[in-house]
This record gives C-alpha cells, sequence and structure tokens, in this order.
C-alpha cells in the first residue's frame, strides 16, 4: 500500500451523488480517485454479510423492517438507489462479497464498520474476518464499530488485525481507554477534533486518527492541518482536489 499523509476515505462509498453503499456509490469512488472506502455490514437472517448502514431497510429502499429479518434471496427483491432512483435506476443491496471482488485487486484501503451497537448479531466478527482472509486483504483492512466489544471479538481472532474504535461523544482518557484496549485507531466525529489538547493525547498513544463525516472544505483543511490520518466524507472528489491544491498529492 501506498504510505499517503491523510488518506481520502469515500463514506459509504461516492454518496454524496449516488446511493449510500451500493456498488455503483463504491465503483464511483474509485473512478474519482478515493484512497480508501468506508461501508458497514449487517448480517441476514439466513447469515449473509450485507452492505447498508442503518438495521432497519426503511431509510434507504423501498421496502420496510429490519435486514435480520430478511433472508438474501428476499433482500434482493427491494431498491436500495435511495433518492437517486432517476439518476442510477435500481439497485440491489450489496454483499460484502462482492464488495470484495471489487476492491481486492486495488490499493486502498477497506473500513468495515461492524453495526453490532444496536443488534448483537451473533458471529458477524467471523464471518467477515473469513471474507477477509478469504481475498487476502488483511493489510488492506480496518475493522471500527461503535460496538466496541465487537472489535473486541475480531482482536481475539486475530490480535493483528488493525482496528478502530468509533465514537460520536468525548470518552476520558481516550488516548489511554483506546491503547489500553490493543486498538490502533480512533475513529471520532470530526466535530470532536476541535481540541489541541485532546488530539494531543491521541497523538501521545501513538494512535492513527480517522475521522468522519467531513463534506466541506474548510473543515478538510482542519484536519489537514491537525495532520489526521484519514479524512472520511462523503465527496471524495472534494477531498481530491483539497489534497492536491495542498500538494500533498
Amino acid at each position: 500500500m501506498k504510505d499517503l499523509k491523510c488518506r481520502n476515505y469515500a463514506h459509504r462509498g461516492f454518496s454524496g451523488e449516488y446511493p449510500e453503499n451500493t456498488m455503483i456509490a463504491f465503483e464511483k469512488a474509485i473512478e474519482v480517485g478515493c484512497e480508501g472506502i468506508e461501508m458497514d455490514v449487517h448480517l441476514t437472517k439466513d447469515g449473509r454479510i450485507v452492505i447498508i448502514h442503518d438495521e432497519l431497510i426503511d431509510r434507504t429502499s423501498d421496502g420496510k423492517g429490519f435486514v435480520k429479518d430478511y433472508t438474501y434471496e428476499e433482500l434482493t427483491k427491494f431498491d436500495f438507489s435511495y433518492t437517486f432512483k432517476d439518476k442510477v435506476g435500481f439497485c440491489r443491496i450489496p454483499t460484502l462479497e462482492e464488495f470484495m471482488e471489487l476492491v481486492h485487486d486495488k490499493d486502498i484501503i477497506i473500513n468495515i464498520e461492524l453495526k453490532t451497537g444496536i443488534i448483537p448479531y451473533q458471529g458477524i466478527e467471523q464471518a467477515v474476518y473469513d471474507m477477509i482472509q478469504k481475498y487476502d486483504m488483511h493489510d488492506k483492512v480496518v475493522i471500527s464499530s461503535f460496538g466496541h466489544a465487537s472489535v473486541m471479538k475480531m482482536k481475539e481472532i486475530d490480535p493483528t488485525i488493525k482496528c478502530g474504535f468509533l465514537t460520536e461523544t468525548g470518552i476520558l482518557n481516550v488516548g489511554e481507554y483506546i491503547k489500553s484496549h490493543g486498538v490502533e485507531c480512533y475513529h471520532p466525529l470530526f466535530a470532536m477534533l476541535n481540541n489541541p489538547e485532546l488530539v494531543a493525547d491521541i497523538r501521545s498513544h501513538g494512535l492513527e486518527i480517522n475521522t468522519w463525516t467531513v463534506n466541506e472544505v474548510p473543515y478538510i483543511e482542519m484536519l489537514i492541518d491537525l495532520g489526521v490520518e484519514g479524512i472520511i466524507g462523503n465527496y471524495p472528489n472534494l477531498t481530491k482536489e483539497v489534497l492536491e491544491r495542498r500538494g500533498l498529492r
């Protein structure tokens, strides 16, 4: 992998212009030159790993109900084009395996978010790990979750796999907390980083910072100046433009 300063991650793919967490959003993110892709995984009723942000399919599809209550085959009948139907037509929910087929031979990092904060999908960590191994992606992946216990399950499976704790609120002694659990990355809401003491604490523990969801130039500039390792945004084309203008690409 390229040793990049401030990696440009596409948040749920190129989700500012295409339906989030769909194959077309991932393909378009790659086309505009993203250096990483962030996406979210759940388990279906029949144990398939599918890519979708919410536990419910209501917001991003023309169906209703929980992902966990449908088989994969049943989910494929729904249209996940979200608000972009007129632009892209019908979009089927993707599986993690389809995504791996797309990215495994490309020079990008993938950030897989385990959506276990609300529904503790039994066995999702092992299922995701097995897919990572199948496609030889160990060194091209970061596992993150708001469910920190889920991250620790992944570390039990493989202590060497790179992981990050997601947060959108403050944690006391956050650097010590993350480091003491053997986790390499901190994935905070970007607004939390406008605090020099917090950033200094994280840096003192040698942690990598990948922050979300950054969609406006002033904030991209601010985070570059802070020296974060990853900017996760809905417009990877915009982040790329700023990085190029700053002479970082």
